[in-house]
């Protein structure tokens, strides 16, 4: 693959996101940890190159607990990525957050349980992760399509069963706003290898503990995804198209400074 044309913008999609570029460039990638979800898929959106992952698989493979979450964020980097955007699926937690909103988190709970979630695996390397976000990435997300709602929390469970009615109040008066299955590792994994990374949340349902009258179901979750994946679709595209080039507006490249690691960045 040629300077010009490696990829340093990616894009990782969620439920029922399975495709985004036009007559993209499939490239397999082989890891430390496994095959990713899929080929990397690489295309240009403008001028800018740019990657596709599917993070459950071109199918919908793979649930979110068994998401090779390393596999996928180190292909991605290995191909060239710098910078990821990761749009998700989430509930809310929040009765005036309904259907259809697009959320900029700022904040991640862990609730997962059984993941591989670092590649710290010997030594003593601690990455900051006070703020899992990539500032310059959230700013350009909150800033491109009027009404998205800057900030919120968003609380990631195991799966792949939904939060029962008791959960879900518990996260709601906690003061959280989102709930989502996929937002860890993934989010950590990027800063490990020094990556910008932010998601872009879509609301497709209230959560059990928000709507007393009903409880979430996949059905309604993956059709309100697809009601909005154009929209989607176009709000990354015009993010892209935004971005500067050359080095990002942030410390996310330096989240490594001293750090002594057990492996070799790829």
């Amino acid at each position: 693959m040629s300077d010009a044309g490696r990829p340093e913008i990616a894009v990782i999609g969620g439920s029922g996101f399975y495709e985004f570029l036009s007559d993209p460039e499939p490239v397999e990638v082989a890891t430390p940890y496994g095959k990713p979800s899929a080929p990397i898929s690489i295309g240009h959106i403008g001028d800018r190159a740019v990657a596709f992952l599917p993070r459950h698989g071109r199918h919908h493979e793979f649930p979110p607990h068994r998401v090779n979450y390393r596999a996928n964020v180190w292909a991605l980097r290995t191909v060239g990525v710098r910078r990821v955007l990761a749009p998700c699926a989430v509930g809310s937690l929040q009765a005036g957050l309904g259907p259809g909103a697009l959320v900029v988190p700022d904040q991640l709970v862990d609730r997962t349980t059984g993941r591989a979630q670092t590649y710290m695996d010997t030594g003593a390397a601690h990455v900051g992760f006070a703020d899992p976000y990539c500032p310059s990435l959230r700013k350009a997300l909150a800033q491109t399509t009027p009404g998205v709602v800057d900030g919120g929390t968003m609380v990631v469970i195991e799966g792949p069963r939904f939060s029962t009615r008791a959960e879900s109040q518990w996260y709601a008066e906690a003061g959280w706003a989102l709930v989502n299955m996929t937002g860890h590792p993934e989010a950590v994994l990027a800063r490990e290898l020094a990556m910008c990374y932010a998601p872009i949340a879509l609301v497709t349902d209230l959560d059990a503990g928000i709507d007393a009258a009903g409880s979430v179901s996949q059905a309604e979750v993956f059709a309100e995804f697809g009601r909005n994946i154009e929209r989607l679709r176009d709000m990354l595209s015009e993010v892209i198209h935004g971005l500067p080039t050359g080095s990002a507006d942030c410390d996310c490249a330096n989240a490594l400074d001293g750090l002594d690691l057990p492996f070799d960045l790829p």
